[in-house]
């Protein structure tokens, strides 16, 4: 498959073996690197975007958010995502993998931790409308800045246990702005649901399948997505093939047909149908607008 956008991995040369790095926003976007930006890029791990001066814009699978003084922004590992250039901003960029987490936590604890950038589960926004909040997440991040530039034995520890603080503090506001469903039943079920569908949506796009796949009944399916996330399964189903389907259109150079057979579509005419009812726009005119 050719790629049309760059798909980026995790590279931290200055300390290859921590599956980390801490980047100040305002340097990213002066760097000269191997991709643009500000151009979309899939990325190959789990990003923490901190704002803590300026506003502008930043795309997430090809949804545009607006920040602010107090924003984060979550970015989960195979999204698409690009920079607008503000030149007024400040903040912080937090880079790790699931090793970086999982070696730290016990499975349980690190399933919850990945739980924060699911998008099925958590919008990706987070806002800090109280001043102390702010002021003392600030401090954590300036703090793990400090550590992991240190770079003596210690270093790493303290900041994957003060990156677990973030991510917990992160989890706390959503709790309060009520932008938190990883307490509700079924969320385990739900998961391992998201992960089948997201890896099987072009095989089929029916919800007796992946019934059959777990072991259970389409009403017990319907059930799980309901209580997680109040939808359908088959909306959920939809909505996770449509996505994966615009990665394929802006990720490779692979014609509409093509697109259409491999999302498991016999005619084009069909698949052109699907994509048009759920985003209002044919493949083509999605393509050329992103």
């Amino acid at each position: 498959m050719k790629e049309k956008i760059k798909h980026i991995s995790f590279n931290n040369k200055d300390n290859p073996k921590s599956y980390f790095d801490i980047v100040k926003i305002e340097d990213l976007l002066q760097k000269e690197i191997d991709h643009d930006v500000g151009k979309n890029h899939l990325v190959r791990f789990y990003v923490i975007l901190f704002i803590y001066e300026g506003q502008g814009y930043h795309t997430i699978d090809f949804t545009d958010y607006n920040y602010k003084k107090g924003t984060v922004l979550l970015v989960r590992k195979d999204q698409i995502h690009k920079f607008f250039r503000s030149p007024n901003v400040k903040g912080y960029l937090l880079v790790f993998t699931e090793e970086f987490i999982i070696s730290h936590l016990n499975r349980m604890e690190a399933m919850k931790s990945m739980q924060l950038f699911n998008d099925s589960l958590n919008f990706p926004k987070i806002e800090f409308n109280n001043k102390e909040e702010f002021s003392d997440f600030t401090i954590l991040i300036k703090h793990m800045e400090s550590e992991y530039h240190s770079k003596d034995e210690f270093s790493i520890g303290i900041t994957r246990s003060v990156l677990h603080i973030v991510i917990t503090k992160l989890f706390r506001i959503k709790a309060k702005q009520e932008h938190l469903v990883g307490k509700k039943r079924y969320i385990a079920q739900f998961l391992a649901l998201q992960k089948l569908v997201e890896e099987d949506c072009f095989k089929s796009k029916k919800v007796q399948y992946y019934a059959q796949k777990l072991g259970v009944s389409s009403k017990t399916i319907n059930n799980i997505v309901n209580n997680v996330i109040n939808a359908s399964a088959k909306s959920f189903i939809d909505e996770r093939t449509i996505m994966q389907i615009k990665r394929l259109l802006i990720s490779t150079d692979h014609s509409i047909k093509e697109i259409a057979y491999i999302s498991g579509f016999s005619d084009p005419t069909n698949f052109f149908k699907y994509f048009k009812k759920f985003t209002d726009n044919s493949p083509e005119a999605f393509r050329q607008a992103h």
